[in-house]
């Protein structure tokens, strides 16, 4: 059934009273009882600065006698912090931490389960000392009186507190005595306070904790108060109160994009394995947004890069638990999400700009096993009208599997046969492992040699490298926090790229995987093999599909390198395409880290051809786009196993709406490019790429919004739509932008779909007569606006067909498709406006050269706004240039005409041949105009 109390086709209950009474119970509970007997301003550092030295009052605190056997063990099940997070440990054991211990049942459902050893209140954690004010915030010393059952306790830490920005607030817990590992990420850095904040933060003394509320409404975002603070050498754990059960983020994982509250572990931890629920994947994104009551939201980010663990409860309340580092946590105010995400990315950086053939369909398999074979599938694609705009290669490419070669007996042609695809209008991608042979005789294999020669590999504790075992064997690891390592990297590419032009790289098995345990000689025997506390990993331990934790890099150890290693090989490769090609670098990687949008796209990794991955893939596409990784998708019709036909015809409707739309399939699958299947099957197909290349100018300028201004590309409805509850766990549909919405079917042998929609009137864009392009069949019985008030509505899906909705009150650019971006681009474009009930509608186009580096910088792009309003559309050239000022609009088709009519005029003079249908209330205008010039066309 849907999330929220609201009937199909009915009226949306605003809030459930069950999650009113919740926050309300919640937020009254949250404050700490010392706190409750002190005002506001006792509390809180005043806003007005004071004399250096004199700090905000801290608020006294309990203080429990250590180790005493506790007492207060009465604590409700939900609110109680897992004492034995390190290993399960029986009664005595329990009390002999000074903790309490209850046995208790596991909930059914549930992926863990209460504690049944918890801390007391009473259980002893820092104290906060000599609380001083700062330029930036505040400074303090946090004092441990009692070590706790970790190894290594550091007693004495330094908290600084910036108050960097009206909506972000910025802590870190460090060791003050010994430098230690810091994620080598630049953010920003501030040298004063903000002059006013939409936050107030306040310290209780003992327990050490940070309070922050939310100014508006009062509501706790963060208390840390509600466990002890653990800081011990290779464990460090924060927790603090949640103010809703509504949180995202934290990935990478499978599964809805709401996480559970209910007994939650979600492990970050960078790994090789095929998605499936409850595992650590490929990527690690310590970063979570929650949604409050009443729309807004925040947002918490925990820069660390060490294994973790994060376990969410259900009072509710989170706990980071790292194994290293140091505690840097960012929060941010929004106070609506859309804003939490900028903020987000204001610390780890906007998404890159792509290549516009970028957004093209790509075709990809394991078994493309000679350059004969591969263009016989391009061939058959252009044959069978099947648009491509970049042709793939796996494995198959390489001579014995290795980097930066190809084998002369499938691709002696290699070469030629890209630049055979280039002539084509098309592009070309191979994919590039980091692991490099190390097997092959001295002298012979010039990347492995070079890289010796160098010092570019992550070496063992003899200083040797470090030799796992991967496609081609024997391997070494690059170590790309070494500089020397990029140059290495750039060189490699670019001697590869004087051979085969290639346009892209496909950066795979970058956790970096590895086919045997840590090593071929095994681990060492250390606290880095084996820490005292290992989180939940596939395999149990660290090494487990990867190297040795104990692996030597220039930042760092591996231990705490390893969840970067696709970051920086991202970036690696990015900078080495810019550097070889001269033009903007197209990458897609596996692993990814905070921060990866900048450098690069994701894939999903090897995803299951079943409907349950094809519904899976949903929220994935919305959470790397919360994440600033916008340029995402999943495998279409699945990599592993097989496809059906009717699974490969959604995957292709719903991929023709993933940013990065590419089939890709495994070396044993049955085929599954487009033209394998029946004329049917075929025909819907055709119809999904058609809409995706007719919507790709605006596709386009969507990741210019995520470019310049961190904005999402695929959104969930809760970005758009916060103040509506009901669209907090949509995520089975997605936005493109803030103007289309996607019905996709992902259930089998179904032809009708149900989907939410917000309040708001929406159009079917299927109504929108595109046969004018040339390419499409002319639409189903045409339906209706939606005019919603918030409502679930059925809507028909026959196997041709897509739902598509327009928002009123959106303008959004179209052009003619074509089978490559090379030939759409000069296709003649139109326009879509929808109007609301009183007549207006905006919308925008960003258009260049598609390629080009600074585009930006030198001026050399086109952008356009579109306003509509009081029976006119006119264009506001906000800037113009050679490229995209002469591209033709042919038609502006207008939705929600209530009347029809008499003339319609264009740039004032008359249009004879207009259209007018009164069932769907839709204008149709034939102009013959050009993007660069002003125009206005009016009807009456």
């Amino acid at each position: 059934m849907p999330p929220c109390s609201c009937p199909l086709l009915g009226v949306c209950a605003l809030v459930s009273l069950a999650i009113l009474g919740h926050i309300l119970l919640h937020d009254f509970d949250v404050v700490p009882r010392e706190l409750r007997s002190f005002s506001q301003e006792e509390i809180y550092p005043a806003r007005q600065p004071r004399a250096s030295g004199q700090g905000p009052q801290p608020v006294p605190g309990r203080h429990g006698s250590p180790r005493a056997a506790p007492t207060q063990c009465d604590l409700p099940p939900d609110g109680r912090f897992d004492c034995a997070p390190d290993k399960a440990i029986t009664q005595e054991q329990c009390e002999a931490r000074g903790c309490c211990y209850m046995p208790a049942r596991w909930p059914s459902g549930t992926q863990m389960g209460q504690p049944w050893c918890f801390f007391p209140p009473s259980y002893p954690s820092y104290r906060l000392e000599n609380l001083t004010t700062t330029k930036t915030g505040y400074t303090a010393t946090l004092i441990r009186a009692t070590p706790t059952f970790f190894p290594k306790d550091i007693m004495t830490l330094r908290l600084d507190v910036l108050l960097e920005t009206e909506s972000r607030l910025h802590f870190t817990i460090k060791d003050p005595t010994n430098q230690r590992y810091e994620v080598p990420l630049e953010t920003p850095r501030v040298r004063s306070q903000a002059p006013s904040t939409l936050y107030s933060v306040e310290f209780s003394e003992e327990p050490f904790g940070v309070i922050m509320r939310r100014k508006l409404d009062g509501r706790v975002l963060l208390n840390t108060t509600v466990a002890p603070l653990f800081f011990a050498d290779q464990f460090l754990q924060l927790s603090t109160s949640l103010p809703s059960q509504h949180i995202t983020g934290l990935a990478e994982h499978l599964g809805p994009l709401m996480l559970s509250t209910n007994w939650t572990k979600i492990t970050l931890w960078n790994r090789d394995v095929a998605p499936a629920p409850d595992v650590n994947l490929y990527g690690s994104h310590p970063f979570y947004l929650v949604l409050e009551d009443g729309g807004l939201a925040h947002g918490v980010f925990l820069l660390n890069s060490n294994a973790m663990d994060v376990v969410l409860q259900p009072s509710p309340a989170l706990s980071w638990r790292s194994t290293g580092g140091i505690l840097d946590v960012y929060i941010f105010l929004g106070p609506e999400p859309k804003s939490v995400v900028r903020q987000y990315l204001d610390i780890v950086g906007y998404p890159f700009m792509p290549p516009y053939w970028g957004l093209g369909f790509h075709l990809c398999r394991w078994g493309y096993s000679s350059t004969a074979i591969t263009r016989q599938v391009v061939e058959n694609m252009t044959r069978a009208h099947f648009p491509l705009d970049v042709q793939w290669n796996d494995l198959d490419y390489m001579d014995a599997r290795r980097d930066f070669t190809f084998n002369k007996d499938g691709f002696g042609d290699f070469p030629a046969m890209v630049q055979d695809l280039h002539r084509s209008g098309r592009r070309y991608i191979m994919i590039v492992d980091p692991a490099i042979s190390s097997s092959s005789p001295a002298g012979t294999y010039r990347p492995y040699d070079e890289g010796l020669r160098r010092g570019v590999f992550i070496t063992n504790e003899t200083g040797q490298p470090l030799i796992g075992q991967v496609w081609p064997g024997l391997t070494a690891f690059p170590d790309f926090t070494n500089p020397e390592a990029l140059d290495w990297w750039q060189d490699m590419v670019a001697e590869f790229h004087a051979q085969v032009p290639f346009d892209g790289m496909w950066i795979d098995m970058n956790e970096p995987s590895n086919f045997v345990r840590g090593s071929v000689d095994g681990c060492p025997n250390s606290n880095l093999e084996n820490p005292p506390y290992v989180p939940g990993v596939v395999g149990g331990t660290l090494r487990a599909a990867t190297i040795c934790a104990s692996g030597h890099q220039f930042l760092s150890t591996h231990y705490d390198l390893h969840n970067l290693y696709g970051l920086t090989e991202a970036f690696a490769s990015h900078r080495a395409l810019v550097k070889a090609r001269g033009t903007r670098p197209f990458v897609i990687s596996r692993s990814t880290f905070a921060g990866h949008g900048q450098y690069a796209g994701h894939w999903t990794g090897d995803v299951w051809s079943s409907w349950e991955q094809l519904s899976y893939s949903v929220p994935e596409i919305l959470l790397f786009n919360l994440l600033g990784v916008p340029l995402v998708g999943a495998d279409i019709c699945g990599f592993l196993g097989n496809t059906s036909e009717e699974l490969c015809v959604r995957w292709t409707q719903l991929g023709a709406f993933y940013p990065f739309m590419r089939n890709h399939n495994g070396l044993n699958s049955l085929p599954q490019e487009p033209y394998r299947f029946s004329e049917t099957a075929q025909q819907a197909m055709r119809k999904a790429f058609a809409l995706r290349y007719m919507l790709l100018p605006y596709l386009y300028t969507l990741f210019h919004g995520a470019h310049v201004r961190g904005e999402t590309v695929a959104r969930p409805l809760f970005l758009e739509f916060p103040e509506d509850p009901c669209t907090w766990t949509v995520d089975r549909q997605l936005l493109w932008g803030d103007a289309l919405l996607i019905t996709p079917v992902l259930k089998a042998g179904k032809v009708e779909v149900t989907g939410y929609f917000p309040r708001s009137t929406w159009y079917d864009l299927q109504t929108v007569p595109v046969e004018a392009f040339g390419s499409l069949p002319p639409p189903a019985p045409l339906t209706s606006a939606i005019h919603s008030e918030g409502q679930w509505v059925t809507l028909s899906a026959p196997l041709d067909t897509i739902n598509l909705h327009l928002r009123a009150g959106h303008i959004i650019p179209m052009q003619g498709p074509g089978l490559t971006t090379t030939e759409s681009r000069k296709k003649p474009m139109a326009l879509a406006v929808a109007l609301t009930a009183s007549g207006e509608a905006r919308g925008e186009l960003f258009w260049d050269d598609g390629e080009s580096l600074g585009v930006l910088d030198r001026g050399a792009y086109t952008q356009v706004i579109f306003l509509a309003r009081n029976n006119t559309i006119v264009n506001q050239l906000v800037h113009m240039s050679s490229e995209g000022a002469g591209l033709q609009l042919r038609k502006v088709t207008v939705l929600g005409v209530a009347t029809a009519p008499q003339e319609v005029l264009c740039n004032g003079v008359p249009v004879s041949n207009f259209t007018y249908s009164p069932d769907t209330e839709t204008l149709d205008i034939p102009v013959l105009l050009t993007m660069g010039e002003q125009f206005l066309i009016s009807w009456s």
